[in-house]
Parts: C-alpha cells; structure tokens; sequence
C-alpha cells in the first residue's frame, strides 16, 4: 500500500524565516507520521520546489500554512488545510492529522487537471482570468483573508524599501546636502546618483503595495489596476495608507465588474482581458482615486503627524507599545502591525520609529542567547545550541528564532521578551537613534544615525531579558532536581 501523499505551501509576508520554519516542521512531523509530503515555498526569493500540476492531482490532501498569496485556487477539489504560518510551525502533526482523518474541508471549485495543458506552466491558475475570491470552502469570508491580501502587498513591497532605504542613506555618507549639485562643498556626483537610484525604488513602495494587494485578490487584471491607482494615490501624497486603500479597491472592484461583465458572450472572451478590462478598471477605479486622492493625503499627513508628536511628547510610552507589539507574536498580526507602521513612516523620511520597531524585533532572539550564555546549567545542551545560533539570527533581524522558547513556555517567555523588547524601543527613542532600512539587523549599522547607541541600546534590553528568563529558567531547574530527592525522603519516612 502506498503511503498518503500530501503536498503543501508555506509563505510569509518577508519571506525570510516563518517560510521555512514551517517547511521543515511539516517535513519532520510527515517523517514521523509515515506520511509522504512534498513542501513548495514562497520565500523572498520567489518559488521554491514548485508544486506540479500531477504532484496536486495524485495528493491526499493539501496544507496551506501561509500569510500571503499561494494560488490557492490550483486546489480546488481537494481536501484543504489552509491556516496561518506559524500554525505550520507550532502545530504540524495536528494539520497532518486532519488531512489522515479526512476531516479537512474540501476546497470549492473544479480540481486541477493531473498534467498541465499545453503552454500552461505547471501549478498555474487554471481557474479563469481572476482565479477565485479567497472565501473558505464553505463560502464563508474571514478576516484572515485580508490580512493575507495586505502582507501579500507587504512581501513583494520590501525589497524596494531595503534596497531603495540603504541606498538612500549611504548617500548621506558624503554629508548631508552630498546629492544637491547646488551645494558646493558637499556635492558628490556618486551621492548623487545613488539617491537617484534609492529614490527611485522607494518611490515604488506604494505602487508595488496596492499592485499586489489587488493580484492577491483579483489576479492579472487586478494587478494592472492596483499598479495604475497605487501611482496615482502615490503621487497624490496619500503614502503607505493611500497604498492600501487603492491595493483592496482595485482588487475587489475587478472581481465585481468582472461579475457585472460576465453574461458577455464567450466570444468575446479574449477581448474583455485584453482591452475591456485593463480600460474600464483603469478608468472607474483610476476615477474613484483620483477624487479621494485629498482626503486621504489628509489623513495620512494627520496620522504621521500624530505618531512624530507622540514621538516627541511621551517616548517612554511609544517605546513600550512597539515593544509589546513586536515580542508579543514574533512575526505574527501584531507584530506586522508595529513593522508595517515603521516601514511607512520610512517613506516620508521618519527613521526613528523604524529604529524602535528594529530594536524590539532584534532583541527576542537575543535574549534566549544571553540566557543560555549566563545561565548555561538552566538549558539542555540542544536547546543551548538553539540559543546560541539566536545571536547570529537575532543580529540579522530574525525574531523568529526565539519562537521555539516562547511556545515551550509561552506564559513566562512572551511576557519576559515584550518587557526586554520594550526597554530596547524605549531606548532608541531616547537616544535619538534613526534606522533607514527596515530588515538587516547590524548589516545596516553603516548607514544608522546613532549607531553605537542603537547597539547598546538593543543589548541593553537583550541582557536585562536574559538574565530574568535564564534566572526563572535556573529556578525552575532546581526544583525539578530537588522534587525527586524529597519525594525518596518522604517514602524513607
């Protein structure tokens, strides 16, 4: 008898850690449960061990453990687990089981063909123009949803802000006016082209946002029009909000004159995608933004100005919000929420918040390193090897690595890493500390204002934690090793 044959897709908005972590715990939990799994990730750097169109049809079963667009529709028919990410990391034998009991919902739609038809690429959308609205199986739309469409836009939207933010910066290296030919002192014709060329990536921050959002949701089409409105509502000075606004209204809208458009005669099937579609979406939609373009320049300029006066007014207070946002899920919803609000102030040239956000998101993994380090009798030697590794994921700007303490033991841990993370945060603040790119870690230490701060100010944070979490962790060894001893007094008695 052949063994059950399950296939399965991770993805996280930055495409970095929580991709594979879920990837190799699927892998780990099928080897352990006799189970044959095939994992496809959607990571920074796009596709990897892509799901064929056969290799879905001959499946038991799928598991989606993703944040971000997988092409979900290419499993229509089979029975379906699609939850969060980090329900991969944490829970993988749980969604393996639900698959081998066959209590997983069968997703909605037509399956897929077991080989690709000529000229179509294996495991593409064979679902029509627009693929499917992300619904459940059984119809019903969840919050979830959304979220997966915004960090669909955040993923693809990153590599513009890095690269686009570090580049900007080292400009700066020249001085402060290198880039301005009208400054004679410090002008450097190489300043200048790099704040030309990070410019120019950092312009496309909300463009490339509101595309994705709307390919998330809506397909190819919806992609043309997220494009079009994003540089509207961009160059209408709407920022990141404008982005997000125009991604969800282009995406949702295609699919709804897609609906109005879909009692044209299949005649004019090529038609409507080739011209119709990219007209009137253009045109209705492009519309619609164009004449919200102001009152949502005005609330964005009132939210950045809100957030820079709290800045300024009650640091202390800022600081410990970011800080028990970022350590609180560690890549998750929360966490996204403090990240995101950082790399859009990033794009109207706010850096403090970034080095806050930056500093909290740092500090978890540090942690677990300097209790491990301080307190060596307190951990096993696995779990000191996982500690130590922290430091090198921790400096690189990875929380992630400190999720497998923080769910060993989640009710002292999370606690313990939202104060460590806050007092990082809180810091930054203080210290005046800037941070033009939002991942890196201490590889962007060249271009951060304040460096040496910012480092002292994230070790700070990372030793106070440590050395609460390896001295609970000390205690707690203690009385498991006494427990044994009195228990053989107690019998001798």
């Amino acid at each position: 008898m052949s063994p059950i044959q399950i296939v399965a897709a991770t993805g996280c908005p930055t495409g970095i850690a929580h991709t594979f972590m879920a990837q190799e715990a699927l892998e780990q939990a099928a080897e352990r449960l006799g189970v044959s799994i095939k994992v496809e990730t959607h990571g920074q750097v796009g596709i990897e061990n892509a799901l064929s169109a056969a290799e879905i049809a001959a499946a038991d079963g799928v598991i989606i453990a993703a944040d971000k667009d997988v092409n979900a529709a290419r499993f229509n028919g089979k029975r379906v687990v699609d939850v969060g990410v980090k329900a991969g990391i944490s829970r993988p034998d749980e969604l393996i089981q639900e698959i081998l009991s066959g209590t997983a919902p069968i997703r909605g739609g037509n399956p897929v063909p077991a080989a690709p038809e000529p000229g179509e690429k294996a495991g593409e959308d064979d679902h029509g123009l627009f693929g499917d609205i992300s619904v459940k199986p059984g119809g019903k739309f969840q919050a979830r949803d959304l979220y997966k469409h915004l960090m669909n836009g955040v993923s693809y939207m990153l590599p513009f802000v890095v690269g686009g933010g570090v580049l900007v910066a080292l400009s700066f290296l020249w001085g402060i006016y290198s880039a301005d030919p009208k400054h004679p002192e410090q002008y450097n014709e190489f300043a200048a082209m790099l704040m030309a060329i990070g410019g120019t990536a950092m312009s496309l921050m909300v463009p490339v946002l509101s595309a994705f959002i709307a390919d998330s949701i809506g397909k190819r089409p919806a992609l043309v029009v997220g494009l079009v409105t994003g540089l509207l509502a961009s160059n209408g000075g709407t920022g990141f909000l404008g982005g997000i606004i125009t991604g969800f209204l282009s995406g949702y809208g295609m699919l709804l004159l897609a609906k109005l458009l879909d009692r044209l005669p299949k005649a004019l099937g090529g038609l409507k995608a080739i011209f119709i579609f990219p007209v009137l979406g253009v045109f209705i939609f492009g519309s619609i933004t164009y004449l919200i373009a102001s009152p949502m320049k005005a609330i964005n300029t009132s939210l950045q100005d809100f957030l820079s006066g709290f800045q300024g007014t009650n640091p202390i207070l800022l600081g410990l919000i970011i800080g028990v946002m970022c350590a609180f899920d560690m890549g998750g919803p929360v966490n996204k929420a403090a990240y995101v609000t950082g790399v859009a102030l990033l794009g109207s040239g706010n850096f403090y918040f970034m080095a806050a956000v930056s500093a909290a998101c740092i500090t978890p993994p540090l942690v677990t390193g300097f209790a491990a380090l301080f307190f060596r009798k307190a951990f096993d030697e696995k779990t000191r090897d996982a500690a130590y590794v922290n430091f090198a994921l921790g400096s690189t700007h990875i929380t992630e690595g400190a999720i497998p303490f923080a769910a060993r033991n989640p009710l002292l841990v999370i606690p313990i890493l939202m104060l460590s993370s806050s007092i990082s945060a809180i810091l930054t603040f203080l210290l005046q500390v800037q941070v033009p790119a939002p991942h890196g870690g201490f590889l962007v230490l060249p271009v951060v204002t304040n460096g040496l701060q910012w480092v002292a100010a994230i070790l700070a944070g990372s030793v106070i934690g440590g050395l609460i979490y390896g001295y609970a962790m000390q205690r707690r060894a203690n009385k498991t090793q006494a427990t044994p001893v009195e228990t053989e007094k107690e019998v001798l008695v």
